[in-house]
């Protein structure tokens, strides 16, 4: 079923397509006879998508899902390993390639939501773990298999899934490698919310409408200050936090905001 009935944006060779549908920007990993693994120019696709999105002022939330119903993503594209993963040092020159995409997901100013069917394995779950929030099918797996293929897992993919889920649960995934469904992922908190297969799409796009009909910069203020109570205390940028509150409250938003309740009417947001 497509998405929206405006042709997508092709990128990495039509393996990651970028749709909109009114003010929500869709990325979806569109790989689907390898599971939507991800192969070095996936990576590069996915920040040129985020960009795009990122620089588009009309719009406001980002959701990431994968093509087909077997997969978000299966990982990386273990074809590639021979080439750009045999050693250490190939392995870091990969991490390198990959990381400024990871980087550009974790700090991305707009809300971003993963809508995970079927397998969402190693480098998978680690992109589903950067986004805000995750919701998931009943179909849908997760783990990392990383002690199955002698990979070490860097630092930042760990603390993600540590903050997510707590040390035990995260050495028992890697420890083991073991894969577990979406009622276990749910039971941890690895994902959100658990869905049927039929009703996942629909419901995580309704959310994500939901979210893009409110005032950005007051759902800025939240992601902003949500990220800086993850953060230790003497990281903590608290001036950040006074900014976008003072923002909200001298914005033409919160002006329209009042006028609506008091109007008994939807308001018109414009993020300014």
């Amino acid at each position: 079923m497509p998405l929206t009935s405006a042709p997508p944006t092709a990128f990495a060779e039509g393996k990651i397509l970028m749709t909109v549908d009114d003010r929500v920007g869709i990325i979806t990993f569109n790989n689907p006879d390898k599971r939507n693994a991800m192969s070095l120019e996936m990576w590069e696709g996915l920040g040129q998508a985020l960009v795009a999105l990122r620089d588009d002022a009309d719009i406001r939330v980002v959701v990431l899902t994968g093509a087909g119903d077997k997969a978000f993503v299966s990982g990386a594209d273990i074809s590639q390993f021979e080439q750009s993963r045999h050693n250490a040092a190939a392995s870091e020159d990969y991490a390198r390639k990959s990381s400024a995409q990871r980087a550009l997901l974790a700090d991305y100013p707009k809300p971003t939501l993963a809508c995970v069917r079927g397998f969402c394995l190693g480098g998978g779950l680690q992109i589903a773990m950067l986004t805000d929030m995750r919701f998931a099918s009943e179909d849908s797996q997760f783990g990392i298999p990383a002690a199955r293929l002698g990979i070490a897992y860097g630092y930042d993919g760990l603390r993600n899934l540590v903050a997510l889920v707590g040390p035990s649960q995260a050495r028992l995934l890697l420890y083991t490698g073991l894969r577990i469904d979406a009622a276990e992922a749910l039971r941890i908190g690895l994902v959100d919310r658990m869905m049927a297969n039929d009703e996942l799409l629909p419901a995580t796009l309704d959310i994500a409408r939901t979210i893009a009909g409110n005032a950005p910069l007051a759902v800025q203020a939240a992601k902003i200050t949500i990220a800086e109570v993850l953060k230790d205390e003497s990281h903590r940028d608290l001036a950040a936090i006074r900014r976008i509150g003072d923002a909200c409250m001298d914005s033409e938003d919160f002006r329209e905001g009042r006028r609506a309740f008091m109007e008994k009417r939807k308001p018109a947001f414009k993020g300014r």
